[in-house]
């Protein structure tokens, strides 16, 4: 069993903003490989989550339950959300991928990864803190600009906002990507996806 999270903030307030690709990655997976019937999802308040859950038939491999969640905590309290899952399913840290956005990566830009630090993002730090350790899965989405390796200003002012024109086109691909990412892992595994749509 694998549990997706995609990290991000609920409300229509945050819909549209950098800090909620995680939602909309997770939204576009679950209609891009589940029948139309099957793409609603389900609040539970127990677990502090909407979830979808799904079986993935690898073409070469076993079936497996997959558990998409999206928390209804806010962003900063995601560990919670995702803890009481763990826990629940009876799920390691090493079966859990968690979606978000990256402002250390470009814009379009993604990296896998599993474990080693936050980068200061709030939602990753409270998963750390909940799971006791940093041992599980990344999906990285790049929401940055052109910084160059210059520490950017004003983070939390640019995660929490939305995209520019210019940016929209960009931003909808990224999505796209990220959908076909998690075909990618759940297909072939983590190491193939790390290969093919890491980037350069």
């Amino acid at each position: 069993m694998k549990l997706i999270v995609g990290l991000g903030n609920p409300g229509e307030k945050y819909e549209e903003t950098r800090h909620n690709l995680g939602f909309a990655v997770l939204d576009k997976f679950l209609k891009d490989f589940e029948e139309a019937e099957k793409t609603v999802w389900e609040v539970n308040k127990k677990l502090k989550s909407e979830m979808a859950k799904m079986e993935w038939q690898p073409k070469k491999g076993k079936l497996q339950e997959v558990i998409l969640a999206k928390p209804t905590t806010f962003m900063n309290d995601s560990g919670l959300a995702i803890s009481l899952l763990c826990a629940f399913y009876k799920i390691s840290p090493e079966d859990v991928l968690i979606v978000h956005d990256e402002i250390d990566l470009p814009l379009g830009k993604t990296k896998i990864r599993f474990g080693g630090g936050t980068a200061g993002h709030k939602g990753v730090i409270s998963v750390m803190e909940k799971l006791g350790n940093d041992k599980f899965w990344r999906l990285r989405l790049g929401i940055g600009g052109t910084t160059k390796g210059k520490k950017i200003k004003h983070a939390d002012r640019i995660v929490l906002g939305k995209f520019s024109r210019s940016e929209t086109g960009k931003a909808r691909e990224l999505v796209k990507k990220g959908s076909k990412t998690l075909e990618e892992i759940l297909e072939h595994g983590f190491e193939t996806a790390m290969n093919k749509f890491n980037s350069k």
